[in-house]
């Protein structure tokens, strides 16, 4: 029986592969995950698969846009599977965690630039920074 994991790769004309599984699964259940991070997850679920094997499926997922790229000022490219609705991100600037932010009006590009040069903007990216409820709990 396939899964949604699978019926995913198939509707973008991507073959069904262990290591696609496995990239796409870990990053539903962990959002923002860093490379490394999604490598020792897959390695946990698939076995042995190469660094090189969990960079190719993040580039063919991203390219495909099944995964978003992230890369808030000052870290790592981080991944996640929500893609398409054009929402934002805040950082904590104490540990780093990221959260989802939905778009303020609710469609791309959701913010009007005050002059565009020409361009047609399709998409705005916003990152908040601040600091995360555990860390000000840390801290008082």
């Amino acid at each position: 029986m396939p899964t949604d994991v699978e019926e995913l790769l198939r509707g973008s004309s991507l073959r069904v592969t262990r290591q696609r599984v496995a990239v796409l699964e870990v990053l539903r259940d962990h959002p923002h995950a860093d490379t490394d991070s999604v490598i020792r997850r897959v390695r946990e679920v698939a076995g042995d698969v190469s660094h090189q094997a969990v960079y190719d499926v993040l580039r063919a997922l991203t390219d495909a846009g099944l995964l978003r790229r992230i890369q808030p000022a000052g870290s790592v490219a981080r991944y996640e599977v929500r893609v398409g609705d054009n929402h934002h991100h805040v950082v904590c600037r104490s540990c780093g965690v990221i959260a989802d932010v939905d778009c303020a009006v609710g469609h791309a590009p959701c913010l009007t630039a005050s002059q565009d040069h020409g361009f047609v903007i399709e998409q705005a990216e916003v990152t908040y920074w601040g600091t995360c409820p555990d860390c000000v709990a840390a801290a008082s």
